[in-house]
């Protein structure tokens, strides 16, 4: 059975990631912990990138499992036998990913409240890359209320987190 390249460079990311993730997370291990001046260890400089580190390498590793799994190391298919019209919705998906990330980082974060710019990012990212053009009302309801409910849940924890258990301003 031949596997998409897409298997193979799903290994690859998942292991570069693991890599990454584990090296934040040994130099914010390295950092000060400010206990000689009696800092609130919720405050410490190293806390939060040790976290997102953790978090980057779990989840590398679950994307390299993955692709373990789905066959990454059988024989794959070449990239020609690609048809062309794979090449350009993998080409769409980039750019729109590209764009939706733009616009959310230069336009929304910081002329927006944070929460707001947040949980629109999150739900338009959501449904533009879980939007079909053939499937039910039925089905895209059910994929709008749960991005929906995504969207309202990170638009809500993720500034609390930020705000309140790492006392990091954001913008």
């Amino acid at each position: 059975m031949h596997t998409r390249p897409l298997a193979r460079a799903d290994l690859i990311t998942g292991v570069i990631l693991v890599v990454f993730g584990v090296a934040a997370f040994a130099e914010s291990w390295g950092m000060p912990r400010l206990e000689e001046r009696n800092i609130n260890p919720w405050t410490a400089p190293g806390l939060v990138p040790g976290l997102l580190g953790a978090v980057i390498a779990l989840l590398g590793l679950v994307l390299a499992l993955r692709s373990a799994f789905a066959g990454a190391f059988g024989p794959q298919i070449r990239l020609d036998d690609e048809t062309p019209e794979e090449r350009r919705a993998a080409w769409r998906r980039l750019t729109l990913c590209s764009v939706l990330c733009f616009v959310y980082a230069v336009v929304l974060v910081g002329h927006t409240p944070f929460w707001f710019a947040t949980g629109l990012f999150v739900f338009v990212f959501i449904v533009a890359f879980e939007w079909e053009r053939n499937e039910a009302w039925a089905s895209r309801g059910r994929k709008l209320a749960i991005a929906a409910l995504i969207a309202v849940l990170a638009a809500g924890l993720i500034p609390y987190m930020f705000e309140t258990l790492f006392l990091v301003r954001l913008p």
